[in-house]
């Protein structure tokens, strides 16, 4: 094998490379080509030839004639076995870097485990005199950890944190019963929906009435929600009001487009699009940088592909336009909407009545409550709206339900004059803080700023 045909099988094997071709990292990973330069191929001809030869053509060899040779190659260092020489070592694969650090990776992650679902609740109270009403709205937890029950003509106070029971208020007959209660977002101040189409806004530290709102409606309030300091009241006539509880001229906003009650009622994380649901089976959107003081207020959309009225109401915590709605006895479906679109994106049929929707606010899951015939809380992943699991206890209709205030337990009031703790949404995860070889680089060093 002479030179060039040492050449000819370097450039065969070199020639499948393109020129001006984007370089790929893994090109360095096919083989190691050996430094040339370093390579003495005139030795490397003589050993071919002469192994050859002596294969081929063995001839007679004298004692002399052996030592002769074996002085002639330490003479001129052909005593050499390598033929082929590397001025530097072979560079180590970077694929072998990637796959350890792959490995080391894989083996750091805990694989996640599957939560546990507690099939029973953990803490079942009374509640004696709830009113079995679909259309209204009797229970709430705020963000003070204070559960807010209407059993009859009393508000009731619960503290999850002590467990104290306390009453906040007790109504006349004329007056009574309670049609709905909501926490503002202080968890301090409370709003009390009458049957006689007033509002009551009370201090529930001072346990005092602050001011009574009057002229919102002309029957029931059923429906409440709080949008900072504006609280939005929902009324059997169909109006649905923003009140400005800190002037006095309190009404700043009406809607109008619901022509019978007003069941439900609940305003985007973002505070700009509140939805409203009625038992004459529409659900709107409304959009509160069109609304007017002067003048009702016109839907941003109008939807109406439910057949039966529309309660149960839950914004997505993740997707800021997704809204979840539930219908009543006569449609029994969860229909997923874009708001901005105001496109039904999917509607799944529950087989029941759904009285409440919560999302989970750690995981994309959905929990909604239902009536006849299991009267059971169904927790649903979401988008796939396959069953998780399905939490039974109650007796009749489960027709509020309200979350505490770090996401993980769900209180539900049924018919049967029960209320339930079930812990169906799990612990959420503590964030643990960065490593010291996470810190940013160079933190160490003196800055100029």
């Amino acid at each position: 094998m002479d030179a060039g045909a040492a050449n000819s099988s370097y450039n065969k094997a070199t020639q499948y490379r393109s020129p001006l071709r984007t370089k790929n990292s893994r090109d360095d990973l096919d083989r190691f080509i050996p430094n040339r330069s370093a390579m003495d191929f005139d030795y490397a001809q003589y050993m071919l030839m002469e192994a050859r030869k002596g294969k081929e053509n063995p001839v007679a060899s004298s004692p002399s004639r052996e030592a002769y040779r074996k002085q002639l190659a330490e003479t001129f260092n052909m005593n050499r076995t390598r033929i082929l020489a590397f001025k530097n070592k072979p560079p180590t694969p970077s694929e072998a870097v990637q796959i350890d650090c792959l490995s080391a990776a894989v083996h750091q992650a805990k694989p996640k485990t599957r939560r546990h679902i507690p099939q029973t609740s953990e803490r079942t109270l009374d509640a004696p005199d709830l009113v079995d009403d679909y259309y209204l709205n009797l229970l709430d937890w705020g963000s003070g950890n204070v559960l807010a029950i209407a059993l009859g003509n009393t508000v009731y106070l619960w503290d999850a944190s002590s467990g104290a029971t306390s009453e906040l208020v007790t109504l006349d007959e004329e007056n009574g019963p309670v049609t709905s209660v909501k926490w503002a977002p202080d968890g301090r101040h409370i709003a009390v929906g009458l049957n006689n189409s007033e509002v009551q806004l009370w201090d529930s530290t001072a346990n005092k009435q602050l001011r009574t709102l009057r002229g919102c409606h002309s029957s029931r309030v059923g429906a409440l929600d709080w949008n900072n300091q504006i609280l939005t009241t929902g009324g059997m006539d169909g109006q649905i009001v923003n009140n400005d509880v800190r002037v006095r001229d309190h009404i700043v906003e009406t809607y109008r487009g619901h022509h019978q009650e007003v069941c439900g009622l609940k305003w985007s994380a973002s505070g700009q699009q509140l939805a409203s649901g009625g038992n004459d089976n529409l659900l709107h959107i409304w959009d509160r940088s069109t609304a007017s003081s002067s003048s009702p207020t016109q839907w941003l959309h109008r939807l109406e592909d439910h057949t039966a009225a529309v309660k149960a109401l839950a914004w997505c915590p993740f997707q800021a336009n997704l809204l979840a709605s539930g219908g009543g006895g006569g449609d029994r479906c969860i229909k997923f909407w874009n708001t901005h679109t105001g496109a039904c994106l999917n509607s799944v049929d529950t087989g029941s009545q759904v009285c409440s929707l919560l999302w989970n606010k750690n995981e994309r899951e959905l929990l909604s409550s239902h009536g006849f015939t299991q009267n059971q809380l169904t927790l649903w992943k979401y988008p796939t709206m396959v069953k998780i699991a399905e939490l039974t206890g109650h007796t009749s209709r489960v027709l509020f339900m309200s979350q505490s205030p770090d996401g993980c337990t769900v209180a539900s009031a049924a018919a049967d004059e029960t209320l339930r703790f079930w812990n169906v949404f799990g612990t959420p995860e503590v964030a643990k803080p960065a490593s010291k070889s996470a810190q940013e680089p160079f933190a160490h060093l003196n800055r100029i700023r």
